[in-house]
């Protein structure tokens, strides 16, 4: 076989997939797939969603791309909705989450520099955190494996372990600009963060006056039972940002924030030539209006309480299983060992699903998935497990 064009910067699965409806994937052999990994939480909606699909023709019959020099109505509109469903009230369009993250931290820095007249430019973040690839956000995860090979990696970064105030206060100095985490720390094992902690940061962020960034990248747009998953928490955050899940598919990320913060991003200070672009724009109104029709946090919610109940009953007194946690639906399911032959049983049994860190299966439907559907899942990922246990038993 030929040596392939592509940098391998995927360990990809041997499977090609061609086709997708609803909660369904089909590969170029005809295989039909349960898929629970939603192209990494991004398919909110299912595959193809038939408005989403319907907006996008329209606007690919009018207008692909222009230039953020010019007015574009639908980001605007796009921008309306998302503000409309959220505490902010100005965003700014990209193409990804890492680009959101990055924004984030630019404005953070820029509110505190221009604005403000004080050099403030670091930002703190947490161990196990995941904030995307770029150098910024890569510096900002507090995961090593990301960093290697990297160096030097960008100042302006401090990361502290989770839940430690003690060592989040001594790492406050004169140049911190703002405290950043994710709600669940999705990448790094599906880990919720605790509320306490949350609306005490909050408090420690406006006594010290630093700017709190909630990465919502993975867990917005619905995925945790509610729009984002910041609002179960009792708290606003200066900054949030959401991809993943905000066009159904298409790439678009955004930086979302409180008005107050507006005049630090001025003309010329911050830019992406197609972030926002006519059809991505398209896309996320279509998103949000369907979501909004069709109550669709509310169903993540409910579908997600049905999936961990399933999950408990069919793997009650399982050893291989240690713990099954999440919000909505982003579930973990910590086991006793790595969990990569599992994934592979999974896809020879047409169920796809995904790992967050070694030991985590995580599963990711779409929020419209039906019970049918996760009970499907849960017989399938039940007998896996079990074949896989009663495999290692023999071997003792």
């Amino acid at each position: 076989m030929a040596q392939s064009a592509l940098f391998p910067t995927y360990s990809r699965y041997p499977i090609n997939l061609v086709k997708g409806h609803g909660s369904w994937l089909w590969d170029d052999q005809g295989n039909r797939y349960l898929d629970f990994m939603s192209g990494l939480a991004v398919t909110n909606l299912g595959h193809a969603p038939e408005k989403v699909k319907q907006k996008v023709k329209e606007q690919l019959d009018e207008l692909w791309h222009v230039s953020n020099l010019f007015q574009i109505p639908q980001q605007e509109q796009a921008a309306q909705l998302l503000t409309e469903v959220s505490c902010a009230d100005a965003v700014f369009f990209c193409n990804s989450g890492a680009e959101a993250n990055e924004a984030a931290i630019k404005l953070a820095r820029r509110y505190h520099q221009k604005i403000k007249g004080v050099d403030r430019y670091e930002v703190i973040t947490f161990e196990q955190s995941f904030h995307g690839r770029t150098l910024a956000t890569l510096t900002a995860t507090g995961q090593q494996k990301v960093k290697d090979g990297f160096l030097p990696l960008p100042a302006g970064f401090k990361t502290v372990p989770l839940y430690d105030m003690d060592a989040l206060q001594e790492a406050i100095g004169p140049h911190t600009a703002a405290i950043m985490i994710e709600m669940i720390q999705a990448e790094g094992g599906v880990y919720p963060v605790e509320p306490e902690f949350v609306q005490e940061l909050s408090k420690l962020c406006q006594a010290q006056g630093l700017l709190l960034i909630i990465d919502e990248v993975q867990t917005g747009m619905g995925r945790t039972g509610s729009w984002f998953a910041h609002q179960q928490y009792g708290i606003e955050p200066d900054i949030f940002t959401v991809a993943k899940g905000i066009a159904s598919g298409l790439p678009a990320g955004a930086m979302l924030a409180k008005d107050y913060l507006r005049e630090a991003f001025s003309p010329g200070s911050h830019a992406s030539t197609f972030g926002g672009n006519p059809v991505a724009a398209a896309s996320v109104i279509a998103t949000l209006e369907t979501m909004k029709e069709e109550n669709t946090p509310q169903k993540a919610a409910e579908a997600g309480a049905y999936l961990v109940e399933r999950l408990k009953a069919a793997l009650d007194g399982q050893p291989f299983v240690k713990d099954i946690r999440g919000m909505g639906l982003l579930i973990g399911i910590e086991c006793a060992e790595p969990v990569a032959e599992l994934v592979a049983a999974g896809q020879k049994n047409k169920l796809l699903f995904v790992t967050a860190g070694p030991n985590v299966i995580r599963l990711l439907p779409n929020l419209h998935v039906s019970h049918e559907e996760i009970d499907q899942a849960v017989d399938t990922l039940a007998a896996i497990i079990t074949t896989h246990t009663s495999k290692e038993e023999a071997k003792l």
